[in-house]
C-alpha cells in the first residue's frame, strides 16, 4: 500500500513564507514602493498571465526558456506565466500609456515564477519590485534609476551598499573590431565570462593592440575612480568609443548625485545582461547578502529608450537589519472593546481570546492586557 502524499511537500524551488517573515516582506515591498513614489514613479500592476506572443516579445525573449506555458481554455491560445515583470511594464508603456508624456516613470511589485532556479539561488518563485524610466536616453536617466534604487534600499537601514556598473556591449565590440572570428570569439567570450585572466591573455596574444585591451579591461575591474582611466575613448576603436563615453558620463552623473556611494566598474562584464544596450547595474549588499538588484539600459517596445532596476525582495530582506516585529497583545475574555482600540492605535496587534482555554503564550503574544495596561511577557522574545 503506497503512502499518502505529504500535503506540506512543495515542488522544488517553492516555499511557504510564514509569520513573521511574510509580514516583514510585505512591509519591505511597500516601503520600496513608497521610496519610488517619492521620486515620481507611478505604480502599474500587470497580470500574472499573458498571451505568449506578447509576453515574450522584445526583451521578454531573454526569459523565454524560464517561462511556464499553458493553454487558455477560453481563447484556445498559449499563455505564459511571467518570469520577469520588466517586459510587461514595457508593453504597458507602449500600448496603454503610449499617449502619455515622456519620459515615463513607472514602478511595479509582484510575484514571478521561473522554470528553474540556479545553484546559488534555487528559488523559482520570486517577489520583484522595481522601476522603469521609459523615453529618456540621456546618461542622467541611467543615473537617476541607479540612485533611486540605492536610496530605496538605504532607507530600509541597509548599509555598505555597492553599485557595480558593467558595459555588456564592450567585450563584443572589441572582439569584432579586433577581427576575431568563431570559434575563437566564443572561447574568448567564455573566458571573459569566467574572469579567467590567464586564458584571456593567451587567447589574444599576437592579435594586435585592440585585442590586447581585453585582458587590460578585465584587470581594471574595481573601484570606478581607478577603472575609468582605462576607458579613454581615444584608445578605442570607433565602435567602442560611444560605449566608453556613455559609461563615463553615467558614472560621473551617479557620483554627482550620490557622492558617498561606493561605485565599481567592470568594463567587460556581460553575464545576465543579454538585452542591455548601454550600462548595466548590479546592486550589492553587505557581507554575504549577494545581489540586491539588477538593471540598466535597454530598448523597450518600438526601440524606445528605457532604463530600469529590479530589486529582489528576498535578497533585500536578508540584508535588512533585524528589527522588532509588531507587538501582539493578548486580550482575555471580557476585555472592553475600547481597550483593544486604544492598543491598536498605539501600534499593537491585538489577539482576542475566544475561549477560556486560550493563552497568550500559545497565541505567540508579546504582551497581555491586565485590565489597565499591556504587560510584557518575560518568556517571549521579540525578533
Amino acid at each position: 500500500m503506497s503512502e499518502a502524499p505529504n500535503p506540506a511537500l512543495l515542488p522544488a524551488g517553492l516555499m511557504d513564507l510564514l509569520p513573521p517573515e511574510a509580514e516583514r516582506e510585505a512591509m519591505l515591498v511597500e516601503a520600496l514602493m513608497e521610496s519610488f513614489a517619492r521620486h515620481g514613479y507611478e505604480r502599474v500592476t500587470p497580470p500574472l498571465l499573458e498571451f505568449e506572443e506578447g509576453l515574450l516579445a522584445g526583451s521578454g525573449a531573454a526569459v523565454a526558456e524560464q517561462t511556464f506555458r499553458l493553454m487558455d481554455p477560453v481563447s484556445q491560445r498559449m499563455m505564459g506565466l511571467r518570469a520577469d515583470m520588466t517586459p510587461q511594464v514595457a508593453r504597458i508603456a507602449a500600448t496603454r500609456m503610449a499617449g502619455q508624456g515622456r519620459p515615463l516613470r513607472l514602478c511595479y511589485a509582484g510575484q514571478v515564477l521561473r522554470v528553474r532556479g540556479s545553484e546559488l539561488a534555487p528559488a523559482r518563485q520570486l517577489r520583484q519590485a522595481g522601476i522603469e524610466l521609459i523615453g529618456g536616453a540621456a546618461p542622467e536617466a541611467d543615473a537617476e534609476v541607479a540612485v533611486v534604487a540605492v536610496e530605496a534600499v538605504s532607507r530600509l537601514g541597509i548599509e555598505g551598499i555597492s553599485l557595480d556598473v558593467g558595459l555588456p556591449r564592450m567585450a563584443q565590440a572589441l572582439i569584432e573590431a579586433a577581427g576575431i572570428a568563431e570559434p575563437l570569439a566564443g572561447r574568448l567570450a567564455r573566458a571573459l565570462d569566467r574572469k579567467d585572466a590567464a586564458a584571456v591573455t593567451a587567447l589574444v596574444e599576437g592579435r594586435g593592440p585592440i585585442a590586447a585591451l581585453l585582458p587590460e579591461f578585465l584587470a581594471a575591474a574595481g573601484p570606478a575612480r581607478e577603472a575609468v582611466a582605462v576607458l579613454d575613448p581615444a584608445r578605442l576603436p570607433e565602435s567602442a568609443r560611444p560605449i566608453a563615453e556613455n559609461a563615463l558620463s553615467v558614472v560621473r552623473a551617479i557620483a554627482a548625485r550620490a557622492p558617498g556611494l561606493h561605485i565599481t566598474l567592470d568594463p567587460v562584464e556581460f553575464r545576465g545582461f543579454q538585452y542591455h544596450v548601454g550600462v548595466a547595474f548590479t546592486l550589492f549588499g553587505p557581507g554575504m547578502t549577494g545581489e540586491l538588484a539588477r538593471g540598466g539600459r535597454c530598448l523597450a517596445a518600438h526601440d524606445e529608450p528605457a532604463t530600469g532596476m529590479t530589486l529582489y525582495a528576498d535578497a533585500v530582506l536578508r540584508a535588512v537589519p533585524s528589527g522588532a516585529r509588531r507587538n501582539r497583545c493578548f486580550l482575555p475574555l471580557g476585555t472592553a472593546t475600547e481597550a483593544g482600540e486604544r492598543l491598536r492605535e498605539a501600534g499593537f496587534a491585538t489577539v482576542a481570546a475566544l475561549s477560556a482555554t486560550d493563552t497568550a503564550a500559545a497565541l505567540r503574544c508579546t504582551h497581555e492586557w491586565d485590565g489597565e495596561a499591556a504587560i510584557p511577557l518575560k518568556t517571549t522574545e521579540t525578533v
